[in-house]
């Protein structure tokens, strides 16, 4: 049976307790935490930056899972690293040359993700995948919380599971957006072996954090 692992979104935390909301995201099984950072640039929406991320750094040892929706993107990908991000996701929308940047997030030892928008195709990273970690494939159009979830996605996660397949490489296929208890086994069979969640996590079952991972975990 194929591991999920979870990255619940702090977008649907309560920024007071920011800190308490990730030692309670810890305690119930995450896998990772997912840092959405927003420019109000590249999307409409601001939310945070490095110093929130390393004052929150010292409250768990996961793995920052942090999602740079930031153009230009390139100058700040260090900032991010030194603020203890361990996982740096990117658009190639959002930089002017993708394998400079790639290469620029493996020489600070983290790990690398690119993202895909609903509407960008897969080609665009072909000729990466080998080079990468992980791919995050966007199943709403980046910006807020608590959006519904875009189903045409499915067949973009079924293509890159191909590709991966056939290339015998080793990514992984992270979901972001909308995902819930209803679909998050469509997107698994699709390939997804990483789940981000945020208003399923922290508001189903009263706010039963352990108790919705492991349902999201469990499909």
């Amino acid at each position: 049976m194929k591991k999920i692992k979870i990255s619940p979104s702090i977008l649907s935390a309560d920024f007071s307790q920011l800190g308490n909301e990730i030692k309670r995201l810890e305690e119930g099984g995450a896998d990772l935490i997912h840092v959405d950072v927003m420019d109000g640039h590249f999307v409409p929406n601001l939310t945070i930056g490095p110093p929130v991320i390393k004052a929150l750094r010292k409250y768990s040892n996961i793995p920052f899972d942090v999602h740079l929706m930031i153009s230009p993107v390139h100058k700040y990908i260090k900032d991010y690293a030194d603020a203890g991000a361990n996982i740096i996701t990117i658009h190639p929308e959002a930089t002017t040359n993708l394998m400079e940047s790639i290469d620029h997030i493996k020489k600070l030892n983290k790990k690398v993700g690119v993202s895909l928008n609903p509407d960008t195709e897969t080609n665009i990273i072909i000729d990466y995948l080998d080079k990468i970690d992980l791919v995050l494939i966007m199943s709403v159009f980046p910006g807020f919380g608590g959006q519904k979830f875009i189903p045409e996605v499915v067949e973009k996660i079924k293509q890159l599971n191909e590709i991966k397949k056939r290339r015998n490489l080793s990514f992984d296929i992270e979901v972001d957006g909308g995902i819930n208890f209803s679909n998050s086994k469509t997107v698994v069979n699709a390939g997804a072996n990483i789940l981000v969640s945020g208003t399923t996590i922290f508001k189903e079952n009263n706010g039963d954090i352990k108790k919705n991972i492991n349902i999201l975990k469990s499909v």
